[in-house]
């Protein structure tokens, strides 16, 4: 008999992409594999992508652990990237520490995975070292973003930072737009590309076309954050169509 798997996620309250991309890789995975998923989240506060949102924004991500941790959720993913990233180098690991404490005072103990630590251990476990990267924030963020990456150890060799501000404009961008953009980057020496390093930009219809393209493992910060959530789970961390992380190859 297949077992049933809480997936608990912390989304911006104006974020529609987590709750589409991650399920539907966690329901494709379901025609290969017996687990069964059912999808949970909670929200905070933020609709302009600016470093004043996204601080007000991560405060409240202590409520949404507990609230989550209510409905006894087997993992959590905190999904919003960039959030994490503008609090300070390293912070996803101060964060993951912290939020796992607020489940256990409230009685139980869930592993939590960060969007912004998954995207680092996901570029590690495929043995990438030099990377280019695509992002839809305005540069200063795109850059502070960059050098997050940077001091986790990865040289990037080129970055696009597509300059919408608007999070639901960020989640209209067509994904479809991606393999164009990538083609105009440098990609000499690069082992991997970040296709979308943000969990509200859509990438996943265009993966596997830029697996194509390039030649190269694709991953997204989606992707990386649903690997991330069936290795909490112990379980397999494979997806049909999920490009080179999530292909059984790792």
């Amino acid at each position: 008999m297949s077992k049933t798997y809480r997936i608990g996620q912390i989304v911006p309250s104006s974020n529609i992409t987590m709750e589409t991309e991650i399920p539907a890789m966690l329901t494709a995975r379901q025609l290969i594999r017996p687990e069964r998923f059912t999808f949970h989240s909670s929200r905070m506060r933020m609709k302009k992508v600016s470093q004043e949102e996204l601080a007000a924004m991560d405060a409240e991500s202590d409520r949404c652990a507990l609230e989550l941790s209510d409905a006894r959720v087997d993992v959590m993913g905190y999904a919003c990237l960039v959030a994490i990233m503008a609090m300070g180098l390293g912070y996803h690991r101060e964060s993951e520490a912290r939020l796992a404490k607020r489940t256990q005072e409230n009685g139980v103990d869930t592993p939590i995975v960060t969007s912004a630590g998954a995207l680092v251990e996901g570029l590690k476990v495929i043995g990438a070292k030099r990377i280019a990267l695509v992002a839809p924030y305005m540069k200063p963020l795109t850059e502070m973003v960059v050098n997050y990456i940077r001091a986790e150890g990865f040289e990037v060799v080129d970055y696009r930072a597509l300059e919408i501000s608007d999070n639901l404009d960020v989640a209209r961008h067509d994904p479809m737009n991606l393999p164009g953009i990538v083609a105009g980057m440098n990609l000499e020496g690069v082992d991997a590309i970040v296709l979308s390093a943000c969990v509200q930009m859509p990438s996943l219809p265009a993966v596997a076309r830029v697996e194509a393209q390039t030649g190269k493992p694709v991953i997204t910060a989606a992707i990386a954050t649903s690997y991330q959530l069936l290795k909490a789970l112990d379980l397999e961390p494979v997806v049909p169509g999920a490009g080179a992380l999530l292909s059984g190859a790792y």
